[in-house]
């Protein structure tokens, strides 16, 4: 409306999730259709991703949490956990774990664990109740979020639960990413590369393209947005379902609402056993 022809789109994404292969991209898609006549062109980058400069930003979080603790403890003898959001979406959750091997492989840690903040498994208490009894003299958890919020003050709170119960334990709380000079540089990136055409997103392991073990029923599903209700927008039908999930929630940006719902619900260290409000 203002003369714009040229439209550059970077989610503020860690993993291609649902919200970076749908959500945002249906939006996108339908807000370039409806002003076709202007010829705008709208183009959207990769998520963050697993990158180098994202790597360091997380090593110097954790180093800080080590540099301020009041007592030194080696790294082989320390156990680092990293927490990763939790999504419907098997390839954004295994992302975690490759961060968390590069981590543990690069700093030198004695051990490395992964969980989640919810809607898949394992979630933060019964992962780091796991770890407390592998022999580790200090637990690091660290969030892998980007922003802070109720989800990150859920971790360190039940951090602080499952610390109480392990005294013998040092647990250390690692800082989120937040605007780290490495994440700030990789979204620089991202502009980049959408400006030189290198903005591609790695689908091979999509649940939406290929059967994936356990999500063989999500192959082919249309792209569409969760969010269609409110931007008044979708594809196909969706437009006209009626949608019963409740939005009177606290609406933390973290988007604590919209996954779909996953294979193993009831797994014994997932939502539905240890905490249905961790569901979404």
């Amino acid at each position: 409306d203002q003369g714009v022809d040229h439209v550059l789109a970077v989610p503020g994404m860690l993993f291609a999730a649902g919200h970076v292969k749908n959500d945002i991209a249906s939006v996108l898609n339908q807000y370039a259709a409806d002003r076709k006549d202007r010829e705008l062109k709208v183009e959207f980058a990769r998520a963050l991703d697993i990158d180098a400069k994202m790597l360091y930003a997380a090593e110097s979080r954790i180093a800080d949490a080590e540099a301020a603790a009041e007592t030194k403890v080696s790294r082989e003898e320390t156990l680092l956990m990293v927490v990763g959001r939790g999504t419907s979406d098997p390839d954004a959750n295994s992302n975690i774990n490759k961060i968390l091997r590069m981590l543990w492989e690069g700093m030198g840690y004695g051990w490395g664990e992964v969980c989640y903040s919810g809607v898949t498994f394992p979630l933060v208490a019964p992962g780091l109740e796991h770890a407390a009894k592998l022999g580790y003299k200090r637990i690091i958890v660290f969030p892998y979020f980007l922003f802070t919020g109720i989800l990150v003050d859920r971790i360190y709170s039940i951090t602080d639960e499952v610390a109480a119960q392990f005294p013998d334990i040092e647990f250390l709380k690692a800082g989120y990413l937040n605007d780290h000079k490495g994440v700030i540089d990789t979204f620089e990136d991202r502009v980049r590369g959408i400006l030189s055409g290198d903005n591609n997103m790695n689908c091979l392991l999509c649940k939406y393209r290929e059967q994936i073990v356990g999500f063989e029923s999500h192959q082919g599903l249309p792209q569409e947005s969760h969010h269609h209700h409110v931007e008044g927008i979708g594809t196909g039908d969706a437009d006209a379902e009626e949608h019963s999930h409740d939005h009177s929630h606290d609406h933390d940006h973290s988007h604590d609402h919209g996954h779909a719902p996953h294979p193993h619900p009831d797994h014994p260290h997932g939502p539905g056993k240890r905490n249905p409000a961790a569901a979404e």
